[in-house]
């Protein structure tokens, strides 16, 4: 997708910053297919059919998708292999169990950040997985030479957990900037988001899986249905770990199973354990500058050295045979 959901107003998809973008800057001929873009335009099956025709046309070597919901037909991707490989990235599967199952036997290869994930897809007889967490592209996640202007920030989507464990840090007396989709403060741009990561003392990466914290949901009707409703249940790695790494920023998360296999958890990342530790390691690192700056200037060492795209896609591009490519 070219835009964030397929809707304009909410900016550049992830996929467009960090897939189509990276891989121009590595020096690759990339052409985007915006197919919900195309879908609007001409309806599911005219999408499937002009997606077809183009790689017939064209005949990449690769044809690299990032799925939503069903805009695609397994037959169209069947039919596609007849003119190129195939590789699907998936994001998600950690808790979009059945339908990357579905999805990956019918492309060449697959991606998984799931620590476990190469082991899964193998024993369900699906040997194509790619180990493949989100990475860092280093031309638009930079230092910027800015002074701090924020004690403690959060870009991204608003989220009931989310809102409520801000809503702890204020309450507790602690200033929190928060920017981002459905946020009072609104959508920012990709280089106010980067300004924003460099101005902050602390960066939060904040889940979005539903809690079951008995505070959150006694908190309003809102936060038990969203509880009840929601499918993420499992926290996983994402792109902002390596992204505000990547910007020689601060950065304390929510743990994930695997995180410390790509950076040492308290020298190259902060991390909390719960609303209550959330509210500890804010006010330790606040008043620790030194500590704090060291650890994001491991971080942003590491990102460096292990997380780039370059490093990313060198990887899939061997494992697919087209080291070459």
């Amino acid at each position: 997708m070219q835009y964030d959901y397929g809707d304009p107003s909410r900016g550049h998809s992830y996929e467009y910053f960090n897939f189509f973008l990276s891989l121009q800057t590595l020096g690759y001929d990339v052409t985007l297919f915006d197919y919900m873009g195309e879908l609007k335009a001409l309806g599911k099956e005219g999408m499937n059919q002009k997606l077809l025709k183009t790689t017939a046309e064209m005949r990449p070597d690769v044809a690299l998708f990032s799925l939503y919901t069903d805009q695609f037909e397994a037959e169209t991707v069947e039919q596609m292999r007849q003119y190129t490989r195939t590789l699907c990235f998936f994001h998600d599967d950690t808790w979009r169990v059945e339908f990357s199952r579905f999805w990956a036997g019918h492309f060449d290869f697959f991606t998984t950040p799931d620590v476990y994930g190469v082991q899964k897809y193998a024993a369900m007889g699906l040997p194509n997985a790619i180990d493949f967490p989100f990475g860092c592209n280093e031309s638009l996640y930079r230092k910027l030479d800015v002074e701090k202007k924020y004690d403690v920030s959060f870009v991204g989507a608003w989220h009931p957990y989310r809102e409520w464990l801000i809503k702890r840090l204020r309450d507790a007396g602690l200033t929190v900037h928060a920017v981002g989709y459905r946020w009072p403060a609104g959508i920012v741009e990709h280089e106010e988001m980067v300004t924003i990561f460099n101005q902050s003392r602390i960066n939060l990466n904040m889940s979005n899986s539903a809690s079951w914290d008995v505070r959150y949901l006694a908190s309003s009707p809102r936060a038990l249905l969203n509880r009840i409703r929601s499918p993420k249940s499992i926290e996983q790695l994402k792109a902002r770990h390596f992204e505000i790494n990547g910007c020689g920023a601060f950065q304390l998360s929510y743990y994930v199973e695997g995180l410390e296999r790509h950076y040492a958890i308290g020298d190259e990342i902060g991390i909390y354990l719960d609303p209550d530790d959330l509210l500890k390691k804010v006010r330790h690192y606040l008043n620790n500058d030194a500590q704090r700056e060291a650890i994001a200037a491991a971080g942003y060492e590491r990102t460096m050295a292990a997380h780039t795209f370059r490093k990313r896609f060198e990887h899939v591009f061997t494992r697919m045979g087209l080291s070459n490519a």
